[in-house]
């Protein structure tokens, strides 16, 4: 494999990936197979076409605590709650895979795109069809953790959190109004009147999140329920949600005024801290590349602070660059300390390319770095080296995607997958009666199609153990935004 960038960590790798690896990736087999995993993560009534077949209908109550129906939509990982906010954001990030990627993935892929978006604003929908409420979450998070059970057999607490006005919830509800917002786009031409339903109830969400303004986590009927796993933890109250969701309402809609309010908001609301993560909890770097598109592509030049955050950010990636400040691997994977890595590498990988798209389009060329300057096809680069990593041009010679190549994870940490299927076991397995599958060494009997776990760490090591979380367990928030990367490569499997 030709080395890409003058970099001690990744020339020495370049010899060793074709050693353990052997060959160029199937970016199409990975696109497909990140887009299935959504299957496997639904809740609810299944459809006959219903792929991963070892899946059945669950949580078909879900809403009956509170008179209300909050059926379907996704589990964020291994468990068996649905939590309103990662679940918005992994709608938001497939949404806009579709927006700016759409045109490169093959018909059946962008239909599968578009279904697996739905089946999340499907449910989105639900959670905000009341005046000034909102539905947070369906699950106790407590007595599910306490459980290794499958989701078609629960007998936890499907426990119903809300938010009533004027109790804030500027987090879930500010990225509730951007998947919607998101969605609409990625609909318009295939669906224009369900566009146009999404879109006008993203509108009104976002009054909800700005008028109301703070932390659904700060709420002490939540908080129990909400953390320690979804809190906000940014320290901003929101801010950042409230950015976010105007920006997408600024790109989804004609009214002028989300994008004054992005202009007049960005100081009073922390735009300009320039912190440098994206996430399911803290928007700002994906804000300033969104943003960033009216400047490079609309010469809007009251925005060009975000540009100038987006540009700082790209930088901090850059491992030349006088003011990089990500870690890397020995094996050259993006690191962030804490769990489940790849929720990093992926986002971070996507905005790689997206602002190396609207780079091109615009008369600006490259990003300066101080000491160096770079173009497109750096950060192109630099993100074909990170999605490499993840299919198993690697230290490990692994796929860290479930199901791709012929070395990945055999034991991760989710319920569905690791138990056996309700059609070849109906009799239901009860709480604690999962737990011999939890503790076994075999390999999980349904494979996960597609499911990229949380990863390695610092050192290139995974050890495939079911019990080990921070690297076994698959997010939806992880898939979310490689869906849209893979797109891209798919098309352009030599980017220049």
């Amino acid at each position: 494999m030709k080395p890409y960038f003058n970099f001690p960590f990744l020339l020495q790798f370049s010899v060793l990936s074709v050693q353990l690896y052997g060959g160029a990736s199937s970016y199409g087999e990975a696109l497909s197979k990140s887009i299935m995993f959504f299957e496997g993560q639904r809740s609810g009534f299944l459809p006959k076409d219903q792929r991963l077949n070892w899946r059945g209908n669950s949580g078909l109550g879900d809403g009956s605590a509170d008179n209300v129906d909050l059926t379907g939509g996704y589990y964020d990982a291994g468990d068996n709650v649905k939590f309103g906010f990662p679940m918005a954001f992994t709608t938001t990030m497939v949404a806009w895979s579709v927006i700016e990627f759409g045109e490169m993935m093959p018909p059946a892929e962008l239909r599968n795109a578009l279904v697996a978006i739905r089946w999340g604003t499907d449910y989105l929908l639900k959670t905000v069809a009341e005046p000034d409420r909102i539905y947070v979450q369906v699950g106790d998070p407590v007595k599910d953790h306490n459980c290794w059970e499958r989701p078609e057999d629960m007998d936890t607490d499907r426990t119903v959190y809300r938010v009533d006005a004027p109790n804030p919830a500027s987090d879930v509800a500010g990225e509730t109004a951007a998947a919607l917002a998101a969605a609409s786009m990625a609909f318009r031409s295939s669906d224009p009147g369900y566009s146009q339903t999404i879109l006008t109830t993203a509108i009104k969400v976002f009054e909800f999140a700005d008028t109301y303004r703070g932390a659904y986590s700060d709420d002490t009927d939540i908080r129990n329920g909400a953390c320690p796993f979804y809190c906000d933890y940014d320290g901003y109250q929101a801010s950042d949600e409230l950015l976010w969701g105007a920006a997408w309402l600024t790109r989804a809609s004609d009214d002028v005024k989300y994008m004054s309010y992005i202009e007049n908001n960005a100081k009073p609301l922390g735009a300009d801290e320039n912190i440098n993560e994206f996430g399911w909890d803290n928007k700002h770097a994906g804000l300033n590349v969104l943003v960033s598109k009216q400047v490079l592509e609309g010469n809007v030049y009251a925005l060009e602070s975000y540009k100038a955050s987006a540009e700082s950010f790209m930088c901090t990636l850059l491992p030349d660059s006088s003011s990089s400040h990500i870690e890397y691997s020995p094996g050259g994977l993006i690191y962030r300390p804490g769990g489940s890595n790849l929720q990093h590498s992926t986002a971070i990988t996507f905005l790689m390319l997206v602002y190396a798209n609207y780079l091109e389009a615009s008369s600006s060329s490259s990003v300066n770095c101080g000491n160096i300057s770079v173009g497109p096809g750096y950060l192109r680069g630099l993100a074909k080296r990170q999605v490499d990593y993840i299919l198993g041009e690697n230290p490990k010679g692994m796929s860290y995607m479930v199901g791709y190549g012929n070395r990945y994870p055999q034991r991760i940490h989710h319920r569905g997958s690791s138990l056996p299927s309700v059609w070849n076991h109906p009799k239901p397995i009860q709480c604690k009666e999962g737990t011999i599958y939890f503790n076994s060494s075999d390999p999980n009997p349904n494979v996960l199609i597609g499911a990229i776990v949380g990863g390695p760490q610092e050192d290139d090591e995974y050890g495939d153990d079911r019990a080990d979380f921070r690297k076994s367990e698959p997010t939806t928030y992880i898939n979310a935004p490689f869906v849209g990367v893979l797109a891209f490569f798919t098309a352009n499997p030599s980017p220049s």
